[in-house]
């Protein structure tokens, strides 16, 4: 069997909000999650050996091959599915890592669905969603890499019908650890920040066939609460959003996840390419796209 393709989506949200704390330590969230046009590219070539290798622009930042979690799904789903069919991935890495986009999420869920091909399992099969929601939070939205509204501990997935979003990504080239920021976040086991009445509050998020501007409007009345203290660990995301915000036609800048990758969304995509030209003449260091979330 030739190579099997798959690319792995860098995953934006577009809002974040956090719910409170579990008893057992983990977040509730409620996230507006949209996928952008850049990816990491992985490739399959079934067989009797299990092997990773990483190239690529930032393969170097991928760390113990060991530690990956294209490793740690594959595993994941042997266990679940008898005699799995594995094989030799390949890595092509371009997204940053401990960036707040999914990099890694996105590259297991991409290993998922390539294993899904060799082994003729469907992308619904509750073995592949169990070894996804088992690998990591992001992970089961990334197999999906649809635009929608993921809550709970990222288990929960309400789709959206959202447009393409002209936008710039920036991330400063400096890892932020997401359990760094939930620590500076410092909620308390089983403590909530939203109550019934804020519930019942939630934004309605626009119908299909709504506008880029309705869209920037209704993602206006939210925010990511991971970018105060995400900010606090490293100020240079304050940085990246005021360089966002500076560009003309920057119509909304937030920061995605835990951070520090940032980004604007344009009226078009040509306002977009001027911008990310800018920023990457006054920020040589950055890593910076331009291009569409939906």
């Amino acid at each position: 069997m030739p190579a099997l393709i798959e690319d792995g989506r860098a995953k934006v949200n577009l809002t974040l909000r956090v719910v409170g704390r579990r008893v057992d330590g983990n977040h509730d969230l409620e996230s507006v999650v949209a996928f952008a046009d850049c990816a990491d590219r992985l490739s399959l070539t079934p067989g009797s050996t299990f092997d990773l290798s990483t190239t690529g622009p930032l393969a170097l930042d991928c760390g113990d091959t060991a530690d990956n979690l294209v490793f740690k799904a594959a595993k994941l789903l042997g266990e679940l599915v008898p005699d799995l069919r594995l094989g030799a991935f390949s890595l092509d890495k371009v997204l940053p890592v401990a960036a707040g986009i999914g990099g890694g999420s996105a590259d297991a869920a991409a290993a998922l669905r390539l294993l899904a091909q060799a082994n003729g399992l469907a992308l619904d099969d509750p073995r592949l969603i169990e070894a996804a929601k088992l690998t990591g939070a992001d992970v089961p939205v990334c197999l999906a890499s649809r635009a929608c509204v993921m809550t709970g501990v990222g288990e929960t997935l309400l789709p959206l019908s959202l447009p393409k979003l002209p936008c710039v990504m920036v991330n400063p080239c400096i890892p932020v650890a997401t359990k760094d920021v939930f620590q500076a976040l410092g909620l308390r086991h089983g403590e909530l920040l939203v109550g019934a009445t804020d519930v019942m509050r939630a934004p309605a998020w626009p119908e299909e066939g709504s506008s880029v501007e309705d869209w920037v409007e209704a993602l206006s009345s939210g925010s990511n609460d991971l970018e105060a203290p995400a900010t606090r660990i490293q100020p240079v995301i304050g940085e990246v959003l005021s360089a966002l915000s500076a560009t003309n036609g920057a119509w909304l800048a937030r920061m995605s996840g835990s951070g520090a990758t940032c980004f604007a969304i344009y009226e078009n995509t040509a306002e977009a390419q001027r911008a990310a030209q800018k920023i990457r003449l006054d920020h040589p260091g950055w890593w910076v796209h331009a291009g569409v979330l939906s």
